[in-house]
């Protein structure tokens, strides 16, 4: 047995679809050698912050808060949750046309996450209400805001709670690009070294590999961090964010990344120009 020489800290949501990535790595079904990964579990949007201020090694972020983080951080050539023709949906108590969000008052799950930034590019003229990402729906129910901004497994549930879709961003995304749009990655801080950036980078796809290929074991995992969903529920959230485009970005998914950045400039959104950096 290998003597452990370094823990990396490997931080992700708890979420289905992180889990089922993260599984092989987490139960010790990647040979790892001499590393040995800690597993931290928080919401995106602290996570964001967390690596705003350099405290991760390894973690997924929004593609958004990226945008605040290629001085220290790289993205990892997978480990990306693409909505490819779907993604966050924008809902409501009623069913209103498009032309309603204009103005409106909006529950947003976070300043940095990529679903905000993607409501921005749609419609740049409403006042955004901030909100935990499990609240958004709760607000939106208690008459608090006009819409809610729906990340995670809410994109599959809301029509239980009887909310009515007005725009699902991934596919407005994909009517006005051709590409998916790239929602969250894993980064690594680039003062790792080359060296042992290339070694993570080997686990990590590994564990999304064998999570893919040992898809039963993957979710039984995957569903203790579920929140509700059936198990049927959780196979598709997990299998709308676990995919080929989490293997590798691809050419399509990286002129995504850097397309969606590029919108964000020229929009007066992100105030920089954002040089793009995937750590192969």
């Amino acid at each position: 047995m290998a003597t452990i020489t370094r823990t990396i800290t490997v931080a992700h949501s708890p979420d289905s679809d992180d889990a089922f990535m993260f599984y092989a790595l987490a139960e010790g079904k990647v040979d790892t050698g001499t590393l040995a990964y800690r597993h931290e579990l928080q919401d995106i949007e602290t996570l964001n912050q967390r690596a705003l201020r350099g405290e991760l090694e390894v973690t997924a972020v929004s593609i958004h808060a990226f945008a605040y983080l290629a001085d220290k951080y790289a993205l990892l050539p997978h480990g990306a949750s693409m909505g490819d023709r779907y993604g966050p949906r924008l809902v409501g108590r009623l069913k209103r046309p498009w032309s309603a969000v204009k103005g409106a008052r909006i529950a947003v799950p976070g300043p940095l996450t990529s679903a905000y930034l993607a409501l921005r590019l749609f419609e740049p003229d409403f006042e955004p209400v901030f909100y935990p990402f499990d609240k958004v729906e709760d607000a939106v129910l208690d008459g608090h805001v006009d819409f809610g901004l729906l990340i995670h497994e809410g994109q599959l549930t809301y029509k239980e709670r009887d909310l009515h879709l007005c725009v699902d961003l991934g596919e407005w995304w994909h009517d006005q690009t051709g590409l998916p749009l790239p929602l969250g990655g894993n980064v690594v801080r680039k003062d790792l070294g080359a060296d042992l950036i290339t070694t993570v980078s080997r686990h990590l796809k590994a564990s999304i590999a064998y999570g893919l290929k040992h898809r039963r074991q993957a979710l039984d995992h995957a569903m203790r961090y579920a929140r509700g969903l059936e198990r049927a529920q959780a196979d598709q959230f997990v299998g709308m964010y676990v995919n080929e485009w989490t293997l590798d970005y691809g050419d399509a998914g990286r002129a995504a990344v850097r397309l969606f950045l590029q919108r964000g400039v020229e929009a007066g959104i992100i105030p920089h120009p954002v040089t793009v950096e995937f750590a192969d």
